[in-house]
């Protein structure tokens, strides 16, 4: 009656074949200011930089502390500036702090920046394309364009 239920666990196979429980959310991947990277770096997850990166950064969430350097190309959904970054940014969300000095062009769809923040370079708001007809798929039992419906476009 009162008795909880048992506890399954997946295996790591379970997991990776993707019919495991859903993934956790990591913690931030922290790169301390005494950290200094010489190639690309990769995660799905986010990261938090006060050192430095030679290379290509292509991740879920940036944050690029007030001691963190980047010399390369930036990919990510949300990237918040505080340090320093020489070469171009990619991102939904792009926010300079104060502190920030960034060389190189922004794509983004959100920018904002602070007082005090230096950019130079250029800022290209991405905005997805508009009355761009994609053809949708007919499901089973669906009416078929020749019976006078014609197919509805996915803008």
């Amino acid at each position: 009656m009162f008795s909880r239920p048992a506890k399954t666990s997946a295996t790591h196979a379970d997991a990776v074949e993707g019919l495991g429980p859903a993934r956790r959310s990591l913690p931030a991947s922290l790169m301390a200011e005494n950290v200094a990277i010489k190639g690309d770096v990769t995660s799905d997850g986010d990261v938090h930089l006060d050192g430095a990166i030679s290379g290509d950064v292509r991740v879920g969430c940036l944050t690029v502390g007030e001691a963190g350097r980047i010399n390369g190309a930036i990919e990510a959904d949300m990237v918040v500036v505080r340090g320093r970054v020489t070469g171009s940014i990619t991102a939904r969300h792009v926010r300079l702090h104060g502190s920030a000095q960034v060389e190189g062009d922004i794509t983004h769809t959100e920018l904002a920046m602070d007082a005090g923040a230096r950019f130079q370079g250029r800022s290209i708001r991405f905005e997805p394309a508009k009355g761009v007809a994609v053809e949708v798929p007919a499901l089973p039992g669906a009416v078929e364009p020749s019976q006078g419906v014609p197919p509805r476009p996915i803008v």
